[in-house]
């Protein structure tokens, strides 16, 4: 796959412009990278709906679509915030249920009532509709939840923000697997990796993974702040952040070749839309997540 000139230009502004977007709502507080994950959630929520549209050839009503968004962004606020949400408890039918997860539960089951008496849309559409609660609300409320992880205390420092340090590993991964992958493959790749994706080889594919390990190590190496994880830990989260991320982008291609789109949305030239830019991230956020809660 050759280098196209042109078009690494404009990945590489739009993508330069979206990292200082990013690292701003990141870095700023922890409400700006709220704002910022609400609109980014939203954004994938309306993309994925529209290629169920296009996969099942059928038309999901705006309320409906409206529904699930705020159905899934409940969910993530519920399970990503344990800080910033009041946690009372009411008693329904002699049973003590938190209120968070009563309102989320509430929800849903609407959701599900509301579905079912709508005979216009398939039932595979239905059901692909309520996965996209864990395909994109839970992977962001995991996200949110690694965010929350405010202070870590230790001879060195004090008070460090933690949630800051896991959630720029992640996209730091990521940005560097993708870039890396694109650049090795441009000039070394000959062998197609999947034919859900022909542009990816399998020699981008290793060599950004390799390049985005040892990156990510020596950052942890050299930035004071980063060491108070062990590099081993931060290569294996760069390594689950390029496998898994890997995985992420060809899910959401089978996905647009099975809607017969090229791109999910059109609001990054260069990029493609929401899910384009953040198909990755959906799928290795749960998986470090789980290395972090199981290992660190």
């Amino acid at each position: 796959m050759a280098l196209n000139i042109q078009t690494f230009k404009t990945r590489a502004l739009t993508a330069l412009l979206f990292v200082v977007v990013m690292l701003t709502g990141l870095l700023w507080n922890f409400w700006s990278f709220l704002i910022l994950f609400t609109v980014i959630h939203f954004g994938c929520w309306f993309e994925y709906l529209k290629l169920v549209e296009k996969i099942y050839d059928t038309k999901i009503d705006i309320i409906i679509k409206w529904f699930f968004a705020i159905c899934g962004f409940t969910l993530m606020v519920v399970l990503g915030l344990k800080h910033y949400w009041a946690d009372f408890s009411i008693n329904f039918f002699s049973i003590e249920i938190s209120t968070k997860w009563f309102i989320w539960i509430l929800e849903i089951v609407c959701l599900f009532i509301f579905l079912t008496q709508n005979k216009q849309i398939p039932v595979k559409a239905k059901w692909m509709s309520f996965a996209g609660l864990i395909y994109i609300s839970l992977s962001f409320a995991l996200f949110l939840n690694l965010r929350d992880n405010i202070f870590f205390t230790n001879e060195d420092f004090e008070m460090l923000d933690m949630g800051k340090l896991y959630v720029c590993a992640i996209m730091f991964s990521i940005w560097i697997n993708d870039t890396s992958a694109y650049l090795v493959g441009s000039f070394i790749g000959k062998t197609p990796l999947s034919k859900v994706s022909p542009k990816k080889t399998v020699e981008g594919t290793i060599g950004g993974a390799i390049l985005c390990i040892i990156v990510i190590s020596l950052l942890g190496y050299y930035i004071p702040v980063a060491k108070v994880i062990d590099v081993k830990d931060w290569a294996a989260i760069a390594a689950i952040c390029a496998i898994f991320g890997t995985l992420g982008d060809l899910l959401e291609s089978k996905l647009k070749r099975m809607a017969d789109v090229k791109d999910s949305g059109s609001f990054m030239p260069g990029h493609g839309g929401f899910l384009d830019r953040f198909d990755s991230l959906l799928v290795a956020v749960p998986a470090v997540w789980v290395y972090l809660k199981l290992f660190l």
